[in-house]
């Protein structure tokens, strides 16, 4: 029997074209085995583009469109790499006031790899500690966040990890933060009734 410590928890998923594959399959299943339920929302409809590093992999279906997600119908977000994915989504103001919003109402983030972009873009960053994909480092660290080489890194509602290698450690640390938040905030262990 699967653990369902996140039965009923909502988990929206931003990426667009040219995501790292793995950085979102391998997190959605983890969460998926806890129960929660996971959104997969990009600035367009239909599919989106898988990556395996600079390899195109496979297509993905969109489940929601960016600009008809609410954030306040989420519990969390996660936030996969891939260096293109990142650049495009940090630009989208939609994306970046979904992060915000997420942010603000101290929701979990879990971000990898190149992800930290989009919330350096939405000035989020300043004062916070993170790790992310060795190469934005710099971007980090100008937004005024501490950037850690850590497989795994969490700072209050954040957890953020490396690269792929990561993905074991970056799975743990993002479940246990999510059952943290839903410990603490009393979100509904059940799927609300249609």
């Amino acid at each position: 029997m699967s653990d369902q410590s996140l039965a009923g928890m909502r988990v929206a998923i931003l990426a667009t074209d040219d995501f790292e594959q793995v950085e979102l399959t391998e997190p959605r299943k983890a969460l998926d085995e806890a129960g929660a339920r996971t959104t997969l929302i990009a600035p367009k409809s239909g599919k989106i583009q898988g990556m395996k590093h600079d390899e195109k992999a496979d297509p993905f279906d969109v489940d929601m469109m960016l600009d008809h997600a609410n954030p306040e119908e989420f519990d969390a977000v996660l936030l996969p790499g891939g260096a293109l994915n990142a650049d495009a989504l940090r630009v989208n103001n939609e994306a970046q006031e979904f992060v915000r919003y997420m942010d603000d109402s101290g929701k979990p983030i879990a971000v990898i790899c190149h992800g930290p972009w989009l919330l350096v873009s939405a000035g989020l960053v300043d004062g916070r500690t993170l790790t992310s994909y060795h190469t934005i480092q710099d971007d980090i660290r100008n937004a005024g966040g501490q950037w850690l080489d850590k497989e795994v890194v969490r700072d209050q509602n954040w957890v953020s990890s490396r690269r792929p290698s990561d993905i074991p450690a970056f799975n743990r640390e993002m479940i246990r933060l999510f059952v943290e938040h839903r410990t603490k905030t009393g979100v509904p262990s059940t799927p609300k009734a249609a």
